[in-house]
């Protein structure tokens, strides 16, 4: 299995987007205090942003209030070691609005338990996929990997 020819693919905007829509768990990384903190989310797709839900007071609702985040959310195959990655990359708000607050709520639930009252929404800025696929490579530059 370890032998097998694969190739390290870019992916399309378009196909990134549509592997975002396929999966609801991905993962936030953000500073605190000059270090990178990461920590794993159930998200959704609206409208051009990614949404998830978190309580107050954690060290990611504070990040997102007009901060810059980075989110990743893959699929791996341990088993055939292919798979794909998609980061984005932006400057997150806290939803404050309401309607828009609800609208989160009835789209994502989060696994974490306790008040997940805060609604975070990344824009889809800088989004960049890639997937690694059985076959010969396919040419994807060394600056994208």
């Amino acid at each position: 299995m370890f032998g097998e020819e694969r190739s390290l693919e870019a992916m399309s905007h378009r196909e990134s987007i549509a592997m975002l829509a396929a999966t609801s768990v991905g993962r936030v990384v953000f500073t605190v205090a000059a270090l990178p903190a990461i920590v794993p989310v159930t998200f959704a797709l609206h409208g051009d942003a990614i949404v998830m839900r978190t309580s107050a007071g954690t060290r990611l609702a504070l990040a997102a209030d007009h901060g810059v985040l980075a989110f990743e959310a893959d699929d791996v195959d341990a088993v055939t070691r292919t798979g794909w990655s998609v980061v984005v990359t932006g400057i997150a708000e806290v939803v404050t609005d309401p309607m828009q607050s609800a609208v989160i709520h009835g789209m994502v639930e989060p696994f974490a338990p306790g008040h997940n009252d805060v609604c975070v929404r990344l824009p889809l800025a800088l989004v960049t996929g890639r997937r690694v696929a059985a076959g010969p490579a396919c040419g994807l530059s060394a600056a994208a990997s």
